[in-house]
């Protein structure tokens, strides 16, 4: 596995990719990508740090894993390559965006703007094997991933998570709320996204919020 992972949070991170248990998620990428198909490409695992500097974070959305279809993943959670069908979690994703603040869906479902703006799109699992998901779960990706948020919550300030379902709550737990903002609703798959996630309204909320910490507003 490549470590492509930006300067900002290598010297964050150094002491993770020393420990035993990365050591060993390395090794279980490297077979699985030499001996399966899987997502997204190996340059990209670390799309999501590259695409957002430690330095500029003022916001974190928690996925759980890459899509594992074909041409998909991209790096960033609930992400896809240009040019690829909105899978169902981002079809409503997109809906509930217009209806909160009047943005007409984009035809493109990369969102790299929103990591170029601050926006950490952080999935709990970094790869996956094609068509299985959860298959690189109980690996070591969780542990990583735990330590990025608990970095994260320890160095910054006023850093704003934006939890989507039971799922990313449970993930966010490791958060300090007496620095930082959360805001939690359901997840937006269809499954469920009828019990609070539209009219949930995180992106207003979450520009209000960055508004009164004088921080530029995400444009979503």
């Amino acid at each position: 596995m490549q470590l492509n992972i930006s300067d900002s949070w290598k010297n964050i991170l150094q002491t993770e990719f020393e420990k035993s248990y990365f050591k060993d998620l390395t090794e279980f990428v490297k077979s699985e990508y030499k001996n399966h198909t899987c997502y997204p490409q190996e340059k990209d695992i670390f799309a999501a740090f590259n695409a957002c500097s430690f330095e500029d974070l003022k916001v974190v959305i928690i996925g759980q894993d890459p899509y594992h279809g074909k041409g998909q993943a991209n790096g960033l959670c609930f992400s896809v390559k240009d040019g690829i069908k909105h899978p169902p979690s981002l079809v409503n994703i997109f809906k509930e965006l217009q209806t909160d603040v009047e943005k007409k869906p984009p035809v493109s479902g990369d969102l790299s703007t929103w990591a170029q703006q601050g926006v950490l799109l952080l999935n709990a699992t970094l790869t996956v094997k094609e068509g299985e998901a959860a298959s690189h779960q109980k690996q070591g990706w969780e542990q990583f991933t735990d330590a990025v948020i608990a970095q994260i919550s320890t160095q910054k300030e006023d850093v704003l998570f934006l939890l989507w379902g039971k799922f990313a709550e449970k993930k966010g737990s490791i958060v300090d709320t007496s620095k930082h903002h959360v805001l939690t609703t359901v997840h937006p798959s269809p499954l469920g996204a009828w019990r609070g996630w539209f009219g949930s309204k995180h992106f207003s909320k979450a520009n209000s919020i960055l508004k009164k910490l004088g921080s530029s507003e995400i444009k979503w």
